[in-house]
């Protein structure tokens, strides 16, 4: 079992940055993707940016070139720093671990970002 903490979500007005922190329980040494989701209310789920173990990364169209996904491996930490934010971006943004061998998947708790018009 692996847990995921997600840290970083809050308040801000249009235009400003936050930082999203999503540390896993324990280090994962099958070949894996990390990701972030949001869901705003009465919306499906919706992928916002993935990167793999390798370092690959895959953005969302609505946040390229606003939003930076990294991760540190040693760390167990992967980063999602968004710039540039909208109301629109306004959701629940969920932390994913997809570990590709098993095709399972962990989810975190979820963290608050409110952007504000």
């Amino acid at each position: 079992q692996v847990q995921l903490v997600e840290s970083g979500g809050g308040l801000v007005q249009a235009g400003g940055s936050l930082r999203l922190s999503c540390a896993a329980s324990r280090s994962i040494v099958s070949i894996n993707a990390m990701g972030w989701y949001r869901q705003a209310p009465g919306k499906q789920r919706e992928l916002v940016a993935t990167i793999t173990s390798s370092g690959s990364t895959n953005y969302a169209d609505s946040v390229k070139g606003r939003f930076t996904i990294s991760r540190d491996s040693a760390k167990k930490v992967v980063y999602l720093q968004m710039n540039s934010l909208k109301p629109e971006d306004t959701a629940v943004y969920y932390c994913n671990l997809h570990i590709m061998i098993s095709a399972r998947d962990y989810w975190g708790q979820g963290t608050q970002v409110t952007v504000s018009s």
